[in-house]
């Protein structure tokens, strides 16, 4: 049986009108000897923050996941949380036995209700996917009741005062190297973000020695206006690696909605499609062939489609395999 609510947790919640439950989560590992190793202070979007070593650390969606998973953190999390369109990702990840051996808590979006539940004491989330106002768990909502946060760096352009601006697959690496402090992998964080950047090193090294990169349009969903890729999303970074360029690198956005023509007017060579659960790659790309207005831009013309897993195109470890896979798709194209 689980012990007990620590006292100034409960008394957290019950002052904020949350339930106290219980609930069955993995084992953890035994606290460090002192405090001094089992605090760190790290700066996350901006702010330096200070974190206890999570004891019960949940994730939210492919993002949190697979950065825990990936530096071998799967035994000591309480759970994850993520919606069914992620399914397929779960399904083609190289991680996909930890998915089935750390508690999923819940198959749509994380709420606060979610983390009490599971009595988490930290949560890695994004900031508006994951974390929301309007959904009513920010961190600092969670922080009230005794839960520490972690953002994706990726999101912190949208966050507070927007101060924290870097390439996602500079966040990417960031969260690792954060990540590995704050749960005491630092070698391992070391590691990993040593032999991404090095795949990376070698992957532009396939490029095109002359010409300018490919233009490549990332379309994720939409009929009347295409959700896609800004500058801020992981698949402005994904592409570049590869040895192109995003035909809306200059959006300063995340993930957001655009008009058609501006999409018919950039002429992409390639378009990436999103694959995920509730909208397969073969529709989408059947929509986008049957209009009027696409059968000019040269992607669609020359049949140019590359698909790209959901897991593959949210930050995470797997945006390095997206872009080795995408990379040698452009070769094969003569781009």
């Amino acid at each position: 049986m689980r012990p007990p609510l620590p006292r100034a947790l409960a008394a957290g919640l019950l002052a904020t009108g949350l339930p106290l439950t219980t609930g069955c989560g993995a084992d953890v590992e035994p606290a460090a000897d002192s405090a001094s190793d089992t605090t760190v202070t790290v700066s996350n979007c901006g702010k330096d923050i200070t974190y206890q070593r999570p004891k019960r650390p949940v994730a939210y969606d492919v993002s949190g996941a697979e950065k825990m998973f990936a530096l071998g953190l799967a035994d000591r999390m309480r759970g994850y949380v993520m919606n069914k369109l992620g399914d397929p990702s779960i399904k083609g990840s190289p991680w996909k036995e930890d998915y089935t051996e750390v508690e999923r808590l819940g198959t749509e979006r994380i709420t606060r209700e979610i983390v009490v539940d599971a009595e988490a004491d930290w949560v890695l989330a994004g900031w508006n996917s994951g974390f929301s106002e309007e959904r009513g768990i920010t961190p600092a909502l969670l922080d009230k009741v005794g839960v520490s946060s972690y953002l994706h760096t990726e999101t912190c352009w949208d966050y507070g005062t927007k101060s924290v601006d870097v390439t996602p697959l500079e966040a990417l690496y960031t969260d690792l190297d954060n990540l590995g402090r704050i749960f005491g992998v630092e070698k391992r964080a070391d590691k990993l973000v040593t032999d991404l950047k090095d795949r990376v090193t070698a992957l532009k090294k396939t490029w095109p020695d002359q010409g300018d990169p490919a233009k490549v349009f990332v379309y994720d969903s939409g009929t009347d206006q295409p959700f896609t890729a800004g500058r801020h999303a992981a698949p402005n970074d994904i592409i570049s690696a590869a040895g192109g360029t995003n035909v809306f690198n200059d959006l300063d956005k995340g993930w957001t909605t655009v008009g058609w023509e501006p999409v018919i007017k950039a002429k992409p060579e390639v378009i990436v499609i999103v694959d995920y659960a509730d909208q397969p790659a073969k529709e989408k790309i059947a929509y986008l062939r049957s209009m009027a207005g696409l059968k000019s831009v040269p992607a669609v013309k020359n049949n140019r489609f590359f698909v790209m897993s959901y897991g593959d195109a949210v930050s995470g470890p797997r945006n390095v395999t997206g872009a080795e896979d995408l990379g040698r798709y452009l070769r094969s194209v003569g781009r």
